[in-house]
This record gives structure tokens, sequence and C-alpha cells, in this order.
């Protein structure tokens, strides 16, 4: 090779790098903060990954809104400027169907969830956001939701009355907190602490893992382990960018995500007493409400989501009916 052909080839290299070392990065984005089961749950999966694809790809995570809120990391997934997130509640936005997940104490306990993910989940209503440009490819764990306050102990709905709560963006949980007699408002997630610590907002209700990640037991005094909902998150693609992936690359994230999820549930069933014990140190109250009040004062929630969506009652009874 001449002197003349080998300069040529390096200056070829050198363009062609920085294109293929952009190529071969996976944005995975995520609201979770530090110490949060989202930010530890996409760690572990980006070192299963990247321990996996060599030199083919190579996951990063970005974490604490970095690359948006819940609904602007939809929007990119879309658009393909992100490749990965981690949705939960908003995902209702895209299809009424994931609403089922909204619905007040449907979900028992992680093993119930496991029967709902393989008989209800995938057939049905994962397919239901694919025309929307998003594919789910896991289903990991927001987790058990629990209300906090800085007025008083929430025993009954009635205690909610007048109670300024803030909630994710997604119309079932606020029409579910509407029923149940507060004045429940829609916040990106990143906006909160600043939201309860000023009194724009009197309460809101998370899993333990986004209460104490987010510092939240500093600007509230009680707890009401309601567990009224359980929320999945939801591992997703933006299905146009995730078509251009190599095939490989794309199994082996896949394939990872889904077998991350046994350590996800684990590692979130370990962490749940330990993570109330940290809320109650910080000086938070604690009580354990009257469920079956909550379970009665849900029933319309129930009734106009049967009416609004449909095929959604065949889903919720399938659902209930895997509990029994």
């Amino acid at each position: 090779m001449n002197t003349r052909t080998l300069l040529g080839a390096l200056a070829a290299c050198l363009i062609a790098t920085p294109a293929a070392l952009a190529q071969t990065e996976i944005k995975f984005g995520h609201v979770g903060e530090p110490g949060s089961l989202f930010a530890a749950s996409a760690e572990e999966f980006a070192r299963r990954a990247n321990a996996k694809l060599g030199d083919k790809a190579k996951v990063v995570v970005y974490g604490s809104s970095q690359l948006g809120g819940d609904k602007e990391l939809v929007q990119k997934l879309k658009l393909g400027t992100v490749d990965m997130a981690l949705p939960s509640t908003v995902m209702t936005s895209e299809s009424d169907l994931f609403g089922v997940f909204e619905m007040p104490y449907l979900v028992k306990d992680r093993r119930h969830m496991g029967r709902i993910e393989k008989e209800v989940f995938w057939p049905i209503i994962a397919p239901t956001v694919e025309k929307k440009g998003l594919k789910v490819i896991a289903v990991w764990e927001n987790g058990y939701r629990h209300i906090t306050n800085s007025k008083r102990p929430i025993n009954t709905p009635d205690d909610l009355k007048g109670i300024k709560l803030r909630v994710p963006e997604g119309k079932w949980r606020v029409k579910m907190f509407q029923a149940y007699g507060a004045n429940p408002s829609p916040m990106k997630f990143s906006e909160v602490f600043t939201a309860l610590q000023t009194g724009v907002m009197d309460g809101q209700e998370n899993p333990f893992t986004q209460i104490t990640s987010a510092k939240f037991q500093e600007v509230q005094k009680f707890i009401s382990l309601t567990g009224h909902v359980y929320t999945p998150a939801y591992v997703t693609v933006g299905a146009k960018k995730w078509g251009t992936l190599p095939a490989d690359v794309r199994k082996v994230l896949e394939d990872t995500a889904k077998e991350t999820q046994a350590w996800v549930y684990e590692t979130a069933e370990k962490g749940d007493k330990e993570l109330l014990d940290k809320i109650l140190a910080a000086g938070v109250k604690s009580n354990v409400p009257n469920k079956d009040a909550f379970v009665a004062a849900s029933k319309p929630v129930y009734e106009e989501f049967a009416k609004e969506v449909p095929g959604s009652k065949e889903v919720i009874d399938k659902a209930i009916a895997l509990g029994k």
C-alpha cells in the first residue's frame, strides 16, 4: 500500500469513528433518582447487557429525568432520540388498556402480577401500543403506592377531602383520587419535592423506593399505608429505532431485560421494610388505613373504566380471576 492510499484509509477511519461510536450507544432514560428501584434496575440491566454485547453496542443509563420526564421520554422513543425508557403510569396516555393497572387493589402480590403478565399483559395489553410506535420488551416494577401528606393521617377516603395531591401523568389516577374526594393534580416527578416543600401540594402517592430516593420524607409528616395501586414499569423501546438495530443486539437487549425482572422483584421485596423504616426514622408518622373503605370507594372507577374502555371489563375480570 502506498503512502497516499494509507493516508486515505486512515482519514476514512477517523471520519467514520465518531459516527460508529454514536451508533453503538443505547440511551436508556428514566425518571428515578439515585437509590431508587428504577435506578438500580436500569444499572443492573446495563451491567448484564453490556457484558454480553461486548463491542457491538453499549447501554448508557440516564436517570433523574436527565432526558426528560415520562411524557418527554415516551415522545423521544417515538422520535428515535432515546432508545429505551422505563415508563409506568404514563403508558395509560398511550393506550387506555394500560389503565387496568390503575384499578385500585387489583394486583394482590408479585406472584399474582406474574400470572397477569403471562395471561393478560403480553397477549392483550402490550400489543395496543405498537400502533403508537412503541414496543414493550419486559415488565419490571414501580411498586405498591402509599399516600404521604403534611396535613393528617389518611384512614378513610373522607380524610382526603381538600388534600392537594400530586399524581402521575395518567387520567385514571386522577379519576381515582377524585372519587376518594382529594384534589389531585398531575405533575412531573422531578417537580414534586419543591411542590411539597413550598405547600403547592399537600401530598403525593408513590412506592417507598420513589419516596425515599426523592427524599419526600423530609417534607411530609404522615404516611398512610394504603397500597392502593401496584404499578408495573415497562421496559419500552421506540419501534422505528428498534428496527434499525442489528438482530443480535436486539436479542441481547430483550432477553436481558426479561431476565433482569427476577432481580428487580427480589430487590423490591427486600427493600419494602427497610425503606419504610427509613421513612419513619425521619419522623414521619405512619398509619394503616381502613382498606375496605377504600375498596368500596373504588367501585365507581371500575365502572367508569369498564364503560369507557372497550374490552376492559373482560381484561379486568380475567386479571381478578387469576388472583383467586
